[in-house]
């Protein structure tokens, strides 16, 4: 029988993000950016068991990230885990009154038949990171929030069969945009988000072997459109699957194999 991991975007952008692994009976969540209310909600439309979460990892401490994190906790069992720098660089009320698993870049945790890699990323707060999960001898990448491509990043996605890309935002849109220039340069700078241009040139270089589903994550509301995020990885569809995740409702539950990906 073919190993597989069902996986879903259940929010994806400046307003909340959260993505769903599950292997067996086995789940996690890598950020918990949306009320528990959403969160059950989108699990439901979606046919997800919420109660299959047995941990949650956080990527780093924006609202958009934690938002439903200390209720989610005091609705069910779940373990928490994030760096040293990330609890402590909290300025929001949702961390402190959580109890979290400290975790140091360059672990592996498990969650049952889930192996959950740990590794930094550049982003404009204090030890970010992000999460490679493996199991069933497939792996995911969850890898958003990135100011730019390190060899790190490299690295942890050439064994990935799917990922959660971020493609936050188009360079003309950015530029022409409502935001201050101040705001623009942050974005754009090494410690801001990546672009479609900068994901879609980061796979095309890279060519993971495994890689056959990419999930375009974290699109921003008002310098990035689905139809312009999806142009400029036109020249990848017919290697790979192109997805959108929304910030408005969850994705689709995918079941990726080692070779394929089907809803």
């Amino acid at each position: 029988m073919t190993n597989t991991v069902k996986i879903c975007a259940l929010a994806s952008g400046s307003n909340g993000n959260a993505y769903y692994i599950e292997a067996g009976d086995d789940a996690i969540l890598i950020d918990v950016g949306i009320s528990y209310l959403q969160l059950t909600k989108r699990s439901r439309a979606r046919g997800i068991d919420l109660l299959k979460v047995k941990a949650a990892f956080i990527t780093h401490e924006h609202s958009d990230h934690v938002r439903g994190l200390r209720t989610l906790c005091n609705k069910q069992k779940v373990s928490v885990y994030m760096t040293h720098g990330t609890a402590g660089g909290s300025r929001s009320y949702y961390l402190p009154t959580v109890a979290w698993n400290e975790i140091d870049l360059g672990d592996v945790v498990e969650v049952g038949s889930l192996h959950v890699h740990c590794f930094s990323k550049p982003h404009d707060v204090k030890e970010p990171c992000s999460y490679r999960v493996e199991a069933e001898g497939i792996n995911i990448g969850v890898f958003t929030d990135i100011g730019h491509v390190e060899q790190e990043l490299e690295e942890q996605l050439r064994p990935c069969h799917a990922v959660f890309l971020e493609s936050n935002y188009d360079e003309a849109m950015l530029r022409t945009g409502p935001y201050p220039i101040d705001l623009q340069n942050r974005i754009a700078g090494p410690l801001g988000h990546l672009s479609n241009n900068d994901s879609a040139e980061l796979i095309a270089r890279i060519e993971p072997p495994h890689l056959h589903t990419i999930i375009l994550s974290h699109l921003s509301e008002h310098n990035n459109t689905p139809h312009i995020a999806n142009k400029a990885f036109s020249a990848l569809k017919k290697k790979y699957k192109i997805l959108i995740a929304s910030r408005f409702d969850a994705g689709p539950l995918l079941t990726i194999s080692e070779s394929e990906s089907k809803q």
